[in-house]
């Protein structure tokens, strides 16, 4: 019998749902707005976890007190915490797409290439903490770190086009600019010319620029506002009309040409009616990503998977302003209440587990009683059922999920809070999985602080840069797998650990 998986929710909105919950907390929110009401934005950027590496001084002394000028006004109207509420992500577990440099803005300057402040992502092996940093790129070979693998704008992802995604000045354009007060997505019924592959059930149909199908309710594109978003595109690249492509999977690509009767009238796409060779594909101006797709918000709204509370209050003002009623719901950060103690059956009685003076015990025990049982665990005894329920939860507790959660996506203090309000703040941890968490991320801390500081260039365990003499590089190139360490990311050292690997991906 055949699933029926219609009514499923797809994979991207529970990825997505658990972004909201744990990606940017409250506390980051909160403390990120108060610094940059006061006109601290860079205690806004360390609110949200970005390192600034620019110097104003140096840039004035090299290109102007006018750039100075303009970088500072962008710089103070920067919502950090915005910005990384809207940073593209990867699945499954919805952290910062690695190896990312995002242009922000552009500024005209003497040299060949416009100034832009931009925005970088540390490659996979070195992401811990999730922290981003901002810099201004100068151009190719100049003032771009070589540690980074991709020091250069990306095409794809870039944000100097949709500044309502980080500027708190034009926030209020997320409702307009992501299709809200529109009609909903719409979509020709042929199919351009792409790379020979089959288009998906949820990727969209496109032609002559009339709108006759719907896509389907749970497609992702934004088909509706690619015309307008393609008009803002070759405007900023100094063409008036033409040709652009839209990325629609891994090597698909959809090669789109925007016409208008003239300027008085709402601009049109259609696809291009002449194959062009791949080399002149690839110099086309791509739609950036944040064109292409829905809002993400948008779609959780839609799904019933988040209320409007628990979305960023900026995002949650743009779209009431637009008309959208926000749905009663908690506070993001704002928990269930405390729970009663936990009762446990022990020697046929009921026995409660609590905090007590800051540690996990049982207080239907005598401390005196406890002592001695403790010890006669330690001499190979068996224990109470009480002690066993402690010992549960200090090793791997239900809220285990919640702390691995938010310590993926940088959230430390979150993660310790909630390990303090499981086990109190003078439990000592014993070994296991909670325990291995927690180191498991403070080593990676160490290796984000070594990618930062330009000692490792790339993964020390991928045998790139071997032990940084002759031997340690044929060692890579003879093949040889690298020795399991703190600096293995915790994925690979579970793949290579088990000891049952399927050899093929079930979906």
């Amino acid at each position: 019998m055949a699933h029926h998986l219609a009514n499923a929710i797809p994979t991207r909105l529970l990825m997505w749902q658990r972004v909201r919950e744990y990606a940017v907390p409250l506390s980051m929110i909160e403390t990120a707005t108060a610094r940059r009401a006061v006109g601290d934005w860079a205690g806004a950027c360390a609110a949200a976890r970005i390192d600034v590496d620019l110097d104003l001084r140096a840039v004035r002394d090299r290109h102007g007190t006018e750039l100075v000028t303009r970088l500072r006004a962008d710089l103070r109207r920067l919502a950090p915490d915005l910005l990384r509420w809207h940073m593209p992500r990867i699945a499954p577990d919805g952290r910062l797409r690695p190896g990312l440099t995002i242009s922000l803005a552009r500024y005209r300057s003497s040299g060949a290439a416009p100034l832009q402040l931009v925005v970088r992502t540390p490659p996979a092996w070195a992401d811990a903490g999730q922290r981003m940093s901002l810099a201004l790129w100068e151009g190719s070979g100049n003032g771009a770190p070589g540690r980074h693998p991709h020091p250069h704008p990306d095409r794809r992802f870039r944000l100097d086009l949709h500044r309502h995604l980080w500027d708190s000045r034009q926030s209020g354009e997320l409702a307009r600019r992501c299709g809200t007060d529109g009609a909903p997505s719409m979509s020709p019924p042929d199919r351009p010319g792409t790379s020979g592959r089959p288009v998906p059930w949820n990727r969209p149909d496109l032609s002559d620029g009339r709108c006759e199908r719907p896509v389907g309710h749970d497609s992702p594109w934004a088909v509706a506002r690619w015309a307008a978003e393609a008009e803002l595109l070759l405007r900023a690249e100094g063409r008036p009309r033409g040709a652009f492509t839209v990325r629609l999977g891994a090597r698909v690509r959809a090669v789109l040409e925007l016409v208008a009767p003239d300027d008085s009238h709402a601009p049109t796409f259609r696809s291009l009616r002449e194959a062009l060779p791949p080399q002149e594909v690839a110099a086309l101006p791509v739609l950036p990503e944040a064109a292409t797709r829905i809002l993400p918000d948008l779609e959780l709204l839609r799904a019933g998977l988040v209320s409007a509370e628990r979305l960023h209050p900026l995002v949650t003002g743009a779209l009431a302003a637009s008309g959208r009623a926000p749905v009663a719901g908690p506070r993001p950060g704002s928990g269930p209440e405390p729970d009663d103690p936990h009762r446990v059956e022990c020697r046929g009685e009921t026995h409660r587990i609590a905090l007590r003076n800051g540690v996990l015990t049982a207080i239907d025990h005598d401390p005196a009683q406890l002592r001695r049982e403790e010890l006669l665990v330690a001499l190979g005894g068996p224990a109470l059922p009480c002690l066993r329920a402690i010992d549960a939860v200090h090793r791997d507790p239900e809220a285990l999920p919640a702390v691995r959660e938010r310590l993926g996506h940088g959230d430390v203090a979150g993660a310790l809070a909630v390990v303090e309000g499981l086990l109190g703040p003078a439990a000592v941890l014993r070994d296991g999985p909670l325990r291995q968490e927690l180191e498991t991320a403070a080593a990676r801390r160490v290796d984000h602080g070594l990618f930062r500081s330009g000692l490792f260039t790339a993964h020390p365990g991928a045998g790139a840069v071997g032990d940084g003499n002759a031997s340690g590089a044929k060692h890579a190139e003879a093949g040889h797998r690298s020795r399991l360490d703190r600096r293995t990311p915790p994925a690979e050292r579970r793949k290579r650990s088990s000891r049952t690997r399927p050899r093929i991906a079930l979906f």
